[in-house]
């Protein structure tokens, strides 16, 4: 029986990190909740406690290195020292590169890529001393793939990648037994595309195939439990994308300059008029970890499965090939 375990969850008070909470309560953790919005925060607390763990609630700016260690501090003096710590928190702009003013571009990274540079930081002077702990980063297919009117966002998730590599090999040059691992996303239903800033005239969407929170939190926890490895794709579009921008990038380029606005537009709703930029959307009014496309989005990924197994997966190929053969030589 696995023991439970100090988690903290950047992001918490909504979408991917909202569902990463319930399901982190659903094992029993004691979940330390920050993020910006303290509506939606104390209403994942209620998730995680309703899920059968411990869920406490830290509010702070990730963009802020000293509101992110103070946090730090209060977890381990509240509930004791962290094992895992889920990098998720992110805001951004939704319109073209020419329309970013100077100060959202620089908000969006502070937010995006300096919270989990500092959510890094913490958990690792923290975690290095006792020689164990797991960070772990949410990424995006945009960690690899940069894609039109989400210039600032893929910015910064490619940002996180390098950031990442660097971190990783460093423990390993010193046979840390601190672990770090990436988990590269799909496109989900999540509040996201209701509280963007955006100067879309339609309302943002994610690029079909589009996937619930849950499918990803489930990834990001199952990567806690096995973080040996570099990285985890998650949803059968993210795995194209990533193989398509290795193997033919300018094929990609076109594509995305034909088809790339388009596909992030939704023809049939109109803009909220909310932006989570400056100041958290979430302060009075909780929007839960699913955003407002339920009817077109995928509760399951058999890609995920096949990541989370692949092991297995290639020695039962490894041996119907076998067999196959074996049976083939016999017939001759």
């Amino acid at each position: 029986m696995r023991s439970s375990r100090v988690v903290v969850v950047t992001g918490a008070s909504g979408g991917v990190g909202r569902a990463v909470a319930r399901e982190l309560g659903a094992r029993g953790d004691s979940v330390a909740l920050i993020a910006r919005g303290t509506t939606g925060l104390a209403a994942a607390a209620v998730d995680v406690g309703a899920a059968g763990g411990a869920g406490v609630v830290y509010p702070a700016d990730v963009s802020s290195y000293e509101e992110v260690r103070q946090a730090a501090e209060g977890v381990e003096r509240d509930l004791g020292p962290i094992d895992v710590w889920m990098n998720v928190a992110f805001s951004s702009v939704f319109a073209p590169f020419s329309e970013v003013t100077p100060e959202e571009f620089e908000r969006t990274t502070a937010v995006t890529y300096l919270g989990y540079v500092w959510g890094t930081k913490v958990a690792l002077d923290l975690m290095r001393p006792r020689g164990k702990g797991v960070v772990i980063q949410a990424g995006s297919a945009l960690a690899y793939r940069g894609i039109p009117l989400q210039s600032a966002y893929c910015g910064a998730k490619h940002a996180i990648k390098g950031f990442t590599e660097s971190v990783r090999t460093e423990l390993m040059a010193e046979d840390s037994g601190v672990r770090v691992c990436m988990v590269q996303l799909p496109a989900l239903n999540t509040p996201q595309f209701d509280w963007v800033l955006s100067r879309l005239r339609r309302h943002p969407q994610p690029v079909a195939p589009i996937f619930q929170p849950e499918v990803a939190a489930r990834a990001l926890v199952h990567a806690a439990d096995h973080p040996e490895r570099k990285e985890y794709w998650v949803g059968s579009s993210t795995a194209l994308t990533l193989l398509g921008q290795r193997f033919a990038p300018g094929l990609v380029d076109r594509y995305l300059a034909r088809t790339g606005k388009s596909s992030q537009v939704a023809t049939d709703k109109p803009p909220t008029g909310v932006a989570n930029l400056w100041e958290p959307a979430d302060e009075e009014h909780d929007y839960g970890a699913h955003g407002s496309f339920d009817d077109r989005s995928h509760a399951h990924s058999a890609q995920l499965w096949l990541s989370q197994h692949r092991g297995p997966v290639l020695v039962t190929l490894g041996a119907a090939a076998a067999g196959a053969l074996a049976a083939r030589a016999l017939r001759r």
